[in-house]
């Protein structure tokens, strides 16, 4: 039986969900030129996923020395088994790569430029801020306002919110926001873009059948009987939503330009 914090969360999320599953820029999604403007985008949604998902690992599980065991071991298990599928899982020819690196290789598959990405992550590991490489690059400006969402979430270091954005804004629609794109798609069959066909499957098997249903049970856990947590859960969760549908309307206006 479902926490009835969470079915006030889904009634309250329920519009904002709506606008974002039925959103303009999936039928925009007809060519392949369409989808390499999707992706060149939405890439930096799925490197900064990364960042939410070890931001709880880290609240989560044991990552310093010495070790020692953590309160919640059904906890650790989940977010141990999220990033062992999220950060060392096979690709389509059974090579282990995280899935940002899935994603890099459908855009190259694609004929997506990689460019600006590979200019982001190079500024990152050389020990630029997230906030001064975002607003260096020729993005859109809901790209940029999107990732910086994310990381103010993190920065909060409380991690029933960064769980938040992490289960409302992204485990819990994926599955609904990648099936639309994959129907969209469906047109274009062509052999060369298995790789992107095959990470899109990989997410809706993933979050639909195992990441989605436990990561609820995470938002429960954290938040207990706490209504300040739940209500600021709630928050989160809208907010996450909105700057989704933020960055696909930017997206959108991209595609009709």
């Amino acid at each position: 039986m479902m926490n009835p914090q969470i079915i006030v969360i889904e009634n309250q999320i329920a519009s904002l969900r709506e606008e974002l599953n039925n959103h303009a820029l999936y039928k925009s999604l007809t060519s392949i030129k369409d989808i390499k403007v999707f992706m060149e985008n939405h890439v930096f949604a799925v490197w900064d996923f990364m960042s939410l998902l070890k931001g709880i690992q880290i609240a989560l599980t044991t990552v310093s020395l010495p070790w020692v065991p953590k309160k919640n071991s059904n906890l650790v298990r989940f977010i141990n088994e999220i990033t062992l599928a999220e950060e060392s899982d096979f690709d389509k020819d059974g090579v282990v790569k995280s899935h940002f690196e899935m994603y890099l290789d459908a855009m190259q598959e694609m004929g997506a430029n990689t460019n600006i990405i590979d200019i982001f992550i190079a500024e990152i590991i050389a020990g630029k801020s997230v906030h001064d490489s975002l607003e260096s690059l020729p993005i859109i400006k809901e790209v940029k306002e999107f990732v910086s969402y994310t990381f103010k979430v993190i920065d909060t270091n409380e991690t029933h919110k960064i769980a938040a954005a992490f289960t409302f804004g992204r485990e819990d629609i994926i599955p609904d926001m990648f099936l639309k794109i994959v129907d969209e798609s469906s047109s274009n069959n062509d052999k060369k873009y298995d790789s992107f066909t095959y990470y899109l499957k990989r997410h809706i098997e993933l979050d639909g059948d195992e990441h989605g249903p436990l990561s609820l049970q995470m938002i429960e856990e954290l938040c207990g009987v706490d209504s300040k947590k739940w209500q600021e859960v709630l928050d989160v969760a809208k907010h996450s939503l909105q700057v989704r549908i933020n960055l696909w309307s930017g997206i959108h206006q991209l595609l009709k330009q």
